[in-house]
């Protein structure tokens, strides 16, 4: 049976993985980690990972950019396999996650969606055909609790357009201070926060007397949670160092 830290336990998506992984005879939740600690779980809920000394196959973490140095220590002292689904890293952070790949197997991504991951390899075909002849911008739309804007999935899907649209792009993130017309290298990004939305985002391709739209709607938190054990039954089988995807998983 594989067995699952949690960290971020106490969250929101740290719940739906417990319930997920309840109901899978083929996985156990060995603790939790989570600074607001729980005395209604299951399972030990440690609040620094350095505390555990048990055993795991693999750690999902769905906390914030703030655990991530513990994380890695404890990956790198125990030899555990990350599922790093948290986003909002800074660019510090993305370094140092690369860093400790090079000892560690680690999975990042910041949407576990298997739909999400299909929509990059729409969004990479459709600007590699498009090109520069159409206007690219992503609208993003998340709950009113979500702390990082844009979404690292609307980063994720800018990277896969300017990837494939063969010109240098640059990010414009809203336009309000923006006096000037769109140059053609621009890739728009605009964020929506509020009410319980789980998860849009919006791909509109804008040519002459022409708009294509690309569209994911995510219509509950089940879905990055599932992409995560996923995730984590893959890397319990990984044995090489290195920084893993869903490209791996999904192929």
């Amino acid at each position: 049976m594989l067995k699952i830290i949690i960290s971020g336990c106490s969250g929101h998506m740290g719940r739906v993985v417990e319930s997920i992984c309840a109901a899978d005879p083929a996985v156990q939740v060995a603790a939790g980690f989570d600074v607001l600690g729980s005395s209604d779980r299951e399972f030990p809920v440690y609040s620094s990972p350095s505390q555990f000394t048990g055993e795991a196959d693999a750690v999902i973490d769905f906390s914030s950019p703030a655990a991530l140095d513990g994380l890695l220590e404890f990956a790198k002292t125990t030899k555990t396999p990350l599922v790093l689904a948290t986003t909002g890293y800074t660019p510090e952070q993305v370094a140092q996650i690369g860093a400790a790949a090079l000892e560690v197997p680690i999975f990042r991504s910041a949407n576990m969606s298997l739909g999400i991951n299909v929509l990059l390899e729409l969004v990479k075909k459709a600007a590699s055909v498009l090109g520069d002849s159409y206007d690219i911008e992503i609208v993003e739309r998340h709950h009113r609790r979500k702390v990082d804007a844009p979404s690292g999935t609307a980063l994720m899907i800018a990277d896969a357009a300017a990837s494939a649209c063969g010109h240098e792009s640059e990010y414009v993130f809203e336009r309000h201070s923006v006096r000037q017309p769109r140059d053609k290298k621009e890739i728009g990004i605009s964020a929506v926060r509020g009410g319980t939305i789980v998860g849009e985002h919006e791909i509109i391709f804008a040519g002459h007397d022409e708009i294509m739209e690309i569209r994911h709607t995510a219509l509950s938190r089940e879905i990055f949670a599932q992409g995560a054990v996923e995730a984590a039954k893959f890397m319990a089988t990984v044995k090489t160092p290195g920084l893993y995807d869903m490209s791996q998983l999904v192929k």
